[in-house]
């Protein structure tokens, strides 16, 4: 028997990169997946890759689509606030606008995702928000990111605390710098910043993991894997760094 049988699995920013490999990941261990995001056409090409994939449009920084999400879906056993994203200025020249867009799909996604995640989640339930380095640690040139992703890191802390009388827990996954999309669009930045080739900009990202290489998004989806697995109930209130040693 696959260890996810029968389980129900909704995963934020399912579409691609790490939210893409964990519904994989999710389904192939027998689990029953819904991905969300805002882009319908990417996230139906991840739900061609495996039967045991829906596809749902909504958006994370929208109270009306969270909550309709999941009236729609009813109980589920493992919710994965992963949808996210990223820009970078250096803070004497970072707008209102880019506070608050990095913000609001970085931290109030994370919040409306947990919270109506839990008013559905069955007993033995677990919550996974995807955090980051950035939510351990600071990096120059992304403030608005880092101050997001420290808060998933001390909602999750806090929520912890409120659900510890229940059988559920609730973590956070710090990856470093990982193999995705994202990190693609970084180093395309840097080289029209910079005039680097692409293969120094990768150098760069590197050289932030003592291992000398970047994450793969298969690492977090098995240390999401293992936090819903039988023997990893008194894992609570986490920030679980995924990093090669960076923190």
């Amino acid at each position: 028997m696959k260890p996810m049988n029968g389980k129900r699995v909704v995963i934020t920013g399912g579409g691609s990169g790490i939210g893409a490999d964990m519904a994989l990941g999710f389904a192939e261990a027998g689990a029953e997946v819904t991905i969300t995001g805002r882009r319908r056409e990417t996230l139906e090409a991840t739900a061609e890759r495996h039967p045991a994939i829906t596809a749902r449009v909504a958006d994370v920084t929208s109270e009306t689509d969270m909550v309709a999400l999941f009236e729609a879906l009813g109980e589920v056993d493992v919710v994965i606030a992963n949808a996210g994203a990223a820009e970078s200025a250096p803070l004497s020249r970072t707008g209102l606008d880019q506070w608050q867009r990095m913000l609001e799909v970085n931290l109030t996604g994370v919040f409306l995702t947990l919270r109506e995640g839990l008013s559905h989640l069955r007993d033995d339930g677990r919550l996974i928000a995807v955090a980051s380095t950035a939510g351990l640690k600071g990096y120059a040139y992304v403030a608005p990111y880092c101050a997001a992703k420290h808060g998933v890191v001390g909602l999750v802390r806090a929520l912890a605390q409120e659900v510890s009388g229940r059988n559920i827990t609730v973590n956070a996954l710090c990856p470093g710098f990982t193999d995705t999309p994202l990190l693609e669009a970084s180093i395309d930045n840097i080289m029209a910043k910079t005039g680097q080739t692409a293969e120094q900009a990768l150098a760069h990202f590197h050289s932030t993991n003592p291992m000398g290489r970047v994450i793969q998004p298969a690492e977090v989806t098995a240390t999401a894997l293992w936090l819903c697995g039988p023997h990893s109930g008194a894992i609570h209130g986490q920030a679980i760094s995924i990093s090669g040693g960076e923190t």
